[in-house]
């Protein structure tokens, strides 16, 4: 039986998760909390850890992005869930950046919750495309990565760990030094190259590939 936590400010849709999660004889509930210094306050004095976490993403005291970086760190076999009402891009670059594997949003049915547990506890990742296609959805060759990575070139790398940051393209271009219009050109290279179709891509590329 897989050993959820649900740490979520607003009760009602805490408790609307827990009687959702209910019906599935595979999960158990074994903790809810309404920030993130109150979840890492039970981790930390609990000798029954869950295993896998659906985070809300702004919560009061600590919001998830801030609790899920501190979770990579002292509790890194915790799989953590985004969930949230955000489709922002920047927002899922934080959430994925911090560590969190798997990104949701609030309104998805059971059954895609209930396979993101499965997989994130499984596989260790879970991608999405009810955020958007155009965001989550990467599509990588069977091509191995040591080969792929022979065709992106060094500025190339530069560019993707930059992506991977919170700058805009215009200021990636001027700490490269370079115009936005090559910046351009190095995000179309880099998006054909990785078999991506975002930003977001990128950032989910090199976390996989741990190239950051």
């Amino acid at each position: 039986m897989i050993k959820l936590a649900i740490v979520d400010d607003h009760k009602l849709v805490s408790k609307a998760l827990e009687n959702m999660i209910s019906f599935n004889s595979n999960f158990t509930v074994i903790n809810t909390s309404f920030n993130g210094e109150e979840f890492l306050q039970y981790l930390r004095s609990s000798n029954v850890l869950p295993d896998v976490a659906l985070m809300d993403v702004n919560m009061p005291i600590k919001n998830g992005i801030e609790t899920t970086e501190i979770l990579s760190e002292e509790f890194p076999h915790l799989k953590v869930i985004a969930l949230t009402m955000e489709d922002n891009e920047n927002t899922i670059i934080k959430m994925l950046k911090a560590g969190a594997k798997g990104y949701l949003l609030k309104d998805m049915s059971p059954d895609i919750l209930f396979n993101a547990i499965d997989i994130v506890h499984e596989k260790g990742v879970f991608y999405t495309d009810l955020v958007s296609e155009t965001l989550l959805k990467i599509r990588i060759e069977d091509k191995e990565i040591t080969d792929l990575l022979k065709e992106v070139k060094d500025r190339e790398l530069e560019f993707i760990k930059l992506a991977c940051s919170e700058l805009t393209y215009k200021e990636i271009a001027d700490q490269m030094c370079v115009s936005p219009r090559t910046i351009d050109g190095y995000r179309d290279s880099v998006f054909m190259k990785l078999h991506v179709k975002s930003r977001v891509g990128i950032v989910l590329y090199a976390i996989k590939h741990n190239l950051l």
